[in-house]
């Protein structure tokens, strides 16, 4: 699909801001044991990327705190289409402050009735400007009408003992703000970005850290064009904007450079001059980019079900934020971007931060880094949802690598390099897409999405043999590959990333009458470097249990309808011999 747009309709972009912002963070009022408090709407004029504009904002005050007796803060922003009203983040103002702490809530720069560009959580723009609303709650500045808050806690003069949380866009602004701002006491990121390069162009091969890559990747252009008209339609969802908020005619609401971003993405030619100026943006907005300068200590919450934002993102981050010695722990929750919300899963509209696991990890995070109660258990190191068995299953470390199965050249995958038989097969790609994984916004606008599928001729399989055991996958899978493919070997080092050749990785479950489930729809798309050499693909993350008698069938493919592929025809030949094959392997966990 080179150079396709995602093209919604004028209403259905309000609906999809809406339905963007929806999941990405806590929703819904408190238990109904919280205590009360005052909601006052405030203004802040900040300076922000060379302009002047107002944050749009609301206190939570809970009765009974004041001077003498003050509590600790905590701020929060809206997801991206959202803003300070959605039912997502008022909610979030609301459940702190019946748990005793104040809320200040704001509408992110350019959303809602906030000011300026939408700069995608730059830390020299977003992050500033959530900085100087933590000099109110310091009490080192007013509110544009003269409200000062004297009753938040205080570390020392003009340092607010405050939190962060928030979802997505929200999460991201935490890890911008933290590392602008020592103020910060503690995060709670969700569902949110390692590098906006990867998640909007991702290649799963050649890492030189985390996710990231010096290949370009491969555009994502559902989600990321959803996104691009949603700012862009901003007028339309929030009229009568302040001036501070438009640009120029060819990019109306964005910074420059995220405009030339999407343009330059949706083009399908990524020369390489070009091509480093795009990842050197990208990144300067990302977390990857700044996250040696957060000290705060940060639980991080990602979702299995997002093919926005994958596990191995919040991986990345945790990964570097532990190396570097900031305090962090991560929790893998069923919901992310592409659902996967389940029954007592942390959900506020039904009051459950209390009973749900990840909302209690959350009020014992507060209650540590906020609080000060240093006796606080705040829970294991790492923590995942399993659908088959009640709660979360804990490990005191990721787990690593530990099954290794080979592709053998009849098409099957072997648990023993001697049973791999020789033999090739060959794949080619079509001029359209032929494989579908997902159609990233169409079930949050009420869509339907049609099943996985792989057209005849355009992939490859190897399929195992039934399971004796019920197989438990917890983590990111990793394959290495050799292929064959001439036409792309005469192209790859053109000067263009565009010629290089594109394929996409994924694992089924194949259950014993033929059904194949695509776990949590998640594939893995790769620009090889260098088709002459061997490669190594790291798939999403995932926690799944491959049940007794089913099958696991690893598969490359040609294309995906969510993603732009090959420029051109480029057939694939992998050769398979028991001393030269491809492996997968697994990060398999004891099952339980």
């Amino acid at each position: 699909m080179s150079g396709a747009v995602l093209r919604l309709r004028h209403p259905l972009v309000a609906v999809a801001g809406a339905a963007l912002a929806a999941p990405l963070v806590l929703s819904g009022p408190a238990h109904a044991e919280a205590a009360p408090y005052t909601v006052t709407p405030l203004k802040f004029t900040v300076q922000a990327g060379g302009r002047s504009c107002v944050v749009d904002a609301d206190l939570y005050r809970p009765a009974g705190v004041d001077a003498e007796s003050p509590a600790p803060a905590v701020l929060a922003t809206n997801g991206f289409g959202g803003s300070k009203s959605d039912g997502s983040t008022d909610a979030i103002g609301k459940a702190v402050a019946a748990r005793g702490y104040v809320g200040l809530v704001y509408s992110g720069l350019g959303f809602g009735r906030s000011g300026c560009l939408i700069t995608l959580d730059d830390p020299a723009i977003d992050g500033k400007a959530a900085s100087g609303l933590l000099d109110f709650l310091g009490g080192a500045r007013a509110a544009d009408d003269g409200t000062r808050a004297d009753y938040v806690v205080q570390d020392g003069e003009g340092d607010p003992r405050v939190g962060m949380i928030g979802g997505s866009y929200g999460g991201a602004i935490q890890l911008a703000t933290a590392s602008t701002d020592p103020r910060v006491d503690a995060l709670v990121p969700l569902i949110t970005w390692n590098d906006l390069s990867y998640a909007l162009a991702p290649t799963n091969t050649g890492a030189r850290s985390g996710v990231t890559s010096d290949t370009p990747g491969v555009f994502k252009w559902q989600w990321t064009n959803g996104f691009y008209l949603i700012g862009e339609g901003q007028p339309l969802l929030n009229p009568s904007l302040d001036p501070s908020r438009f640009n120029r005619l060819d990019c109306l609401h964005f910074a420059a450079q995220a405009c030339e971003t999407i343009r330059l993405l949706n083009s399908g030619r990524y020369p390489a001059d070009k091509t480093e100026a795009m990842l050197a943006y990208a990144r300067s907005v990302s977390p990857v980019s700044y996250l040696d300068r957060v000290k705060a200590p940060t639980l991080i919450v990602q979702g299995q079900a997002d093919s926005l934002f994958n596990l191995n993102e919040a991986t990345a981050t945790y990964k570097t934020l532990k190396a570097q010695g900031t305090t962090a722990k991560m929790i893998w929750q069923s919901w992310g971007h592409s659902g996967g919300q389940v029954p007592g899963e942390l959900d506020l509209s039904q009051g459950n931060l209390e009973t749900s696991y990840v909302g209690r990890r959350v009020l014992a995070w507060f209650d540590r880094y906020l609080q000060k109660k240093t006796d606080t258990d705040t829970g294991p190191e790492f923590a995942y949802y399993r659908s088959w068995q009640d709660g979360y299953g804990t490990a005191a470390e990721l787990p690593a690598l530990s099954q290794k199965m080979y592709l053998s050249g009849d098409g099957k995958l072997v648990d023993n390099r001697s049973k791999v038989a020789r033999g090739s097969r060959q794949y080619t790609n079509w001029l359209v897409p032929t494989s579908h994984s997902e159609s990233s916004i169409a079930p949050l606008i009420g869509l339907p999405d049609p099943k996985p599928y792989d057209t005849k001729g355009t992939y490859l399989g190897w399929r195992s043999a039934p399971l004796t055991a019920p197989l438990d996958v917890v983590g990111a899978p990793k394959a290495t590959l050799k292929v064959v493919s001439p036409k792309a070997e005469r192209v790859q080092n053109s000067g263009d990333a565009s010629d290089k050749l594109v394929l996409f990785a994924k694992v089924y479950d194949v259950a014993p009458d033929g059904t194949r489930k695509l776990v949590n729809r998640l594939v893995s798309p790769v620009r090889v470097p260098d088709v002459t050499r061997p490669f190594t693909v790291e798939l999403p993350g995932i926690v799944h249990r491959y049940e007794k008698g089913h099958r696991l069938e690893f598969l490359i493919a040609a294309s995906d309808t969510a993603y732009f592929g090959n420029r051109g025809i480029k057939p694939v030949t992998v050769v398979s011999a028991p001393e030269d094959t491809g492996v997968l392997e697994l990060p398999v966990v004891p099952a339980g």
